[in-house]
C-alpha cells in the first residue's frame, strides 16, 4: 500500500513537471511561429536595431530599437532604486526585526505585494508624476524616472522576501564562528551571511527584473508611451510590452505579426538574463566551496 502511495504521489509530480515544460514549449514555439514570418517583409537587423515605428505607414517600417531602449531605462533604473531599500530590509527582517514589529513590517511588504498594477499605476500618476514634474524641468512628470519609482515599490517585496529567506537558511556555525572570532554583527553580516547567501540574494534580483521588464499597466500609466528614443531619466519612453499593449487593439496583417515578433524579441532577451545569472550563480556557489 505505502509503494502504491509512493508510486502515486511520484506519477503526479512528474505529471505537473511535465505539464509545465510543455506549457513553456507551447509558449515558446506559439510566439516564434506568429513572429517569425515578419522577417520576410523586414531584415533582422532593421526590426532589432531600426529606429522608426510606422507600421501602418507606406512603405510600413519596423524598428523596435526605442522599445528595447526604454525596456532597459525603466528596468535598470527601478533595480538602482530598489536594491540598497530592499536589501537593507531585508537585511533587517532576517536579524534585527524580532516580535510584533517584524510581524507588522513583514505583512506590509506581503502587502505590497498583493496590490494591483494599475493601483500602482494610478498612484504614479496622481502622486508621483506631480512630483517629478514640480521638482524637475519634465513638462508632465511621465517618463522614464517616474516608472522606474514605481517599478521600484513594486519590486521591493520580490527583493526583500527573498534576501531574508536566503539569509535566514545561512547555516548558523557560520554566523556562530564568525562572532566566535571576534566580528561584530554587523561585520558578520557583510563578511559572512550576505557572501553565503549571495546566490539566492542574486536569484530575487533576477526576478525583480523579471518583474520590472515584463511589466505592462503601471508602466504604460507613468512613462509617456511615446515612440521616441529615450536619452535619460525625464524622458518619455515605450516599453516592448508597451507597445504590444498599444497596437493591439487595432494591428492587423505584418502590423499584428510584428507585436508577437515583439514579444519574440522580449523572450529572448529574458532568456539571455535567465542564463546568464545562472552561470553566475553556478560561479557564486563554485568559489564557495
Amino acid at each position: 500500500m505505502k509503494k502504491l502511495r509512493d508510486s502515486t504521489a511520484r506519477g503526479i509530480f512528474a505529471f505537473c513537471a511535465f505539464v509545465s515544460v510543455l506549457s513553456v514549449l507551447f509558449i515558446t514555439v506559439f510566439i516564434f511561429l506568429e513572429g517569425l514570418p515578419l522577417f520576410r517583409v523586414t531584415g533582422v537587423l532593421d526590426f532589432v536595431f531600426g529606429t522608426v515605428w510606422e507600421p501602418t505607414g507606406d512603405p510600413a517600417r519596423y524598428g523596435i530599437l526605442p522599445f528595447i531602449a526604454g525596456s532597459i531605462w525603466v528596468t535598470f533604473g527601478s533595480l538602482i532604486l530598489a536594491l540598497p531599500v530592499g536589501l537593507s530590509v531585508g537585511i533587517f527582517m532576517a536579524e534585527y526585526a524580532r516580535g510584533r514589529f517584524a510581524n507588522t513590517v513583514r505583512s506590509v511588504v506581503e502587502l505590497l505585494a498583493g496590490i494591483p498594477s494599475v493601483i500602482y499605476g494610478l498612484f504614479g500618476y496622481i502622486a508621483i508624476a506631480p512630483l517629478v514634474r514640480n521638482l524637475t524641468s519634465s513638462n508632465t512628470g511621465l517618463g522614464v524616472l517616474t516608472a522606474s519609482i514605481v517599478l521600484a515599490i513594486m519590486v521591493l517585496p520580490t527583493i526583500i522576501n527573498i534576501t531574508e529567506v536566503s539569509l535566514r537558511a545561512v547555516a548558523p556555525e557560520l554566523k556562530e564562528a564568525s562572532l566566535a572570532l571576534g566580528a561584530t554583527h554587523w561585520q558578520t553580516i557583510v563578511h559572512t551571511l550576505v557572501p553565503a547567501a549571495r546566490s539566492g540574494i542574486l536569484a530575487g534580483i533576477v526576478l525583480g527584473m523579471g518583474r520590472s521588464i515584463g511589466e505592462t499597466m503601471a508602466v504604460l500609466m507613468v512613462a509617456g508611451n511615446a515612440v521616441t528614443m529615450p536619452t535619460g531619466p525625464l524622458s518619455l519612453a515605450r516599453t516592448l510590452t508597451m507597445n504590444v499593449a498599444t497596437d493591439m487593439s487595432y494591428a492587423s496583417g505584418d502590423h499584428w505579426t510584428s507585436l508577437f515578433t515583439t514579444g519574440m524579441v522580449l523572450f529572448v532577451f529574458i532568456l539571455v538574463i535567465n542564463i546568464s545569472v545562472q552561470m553566475l550563480m553556478k560561479k557564486a556557489v563554485k568559489d564557495m566551496k
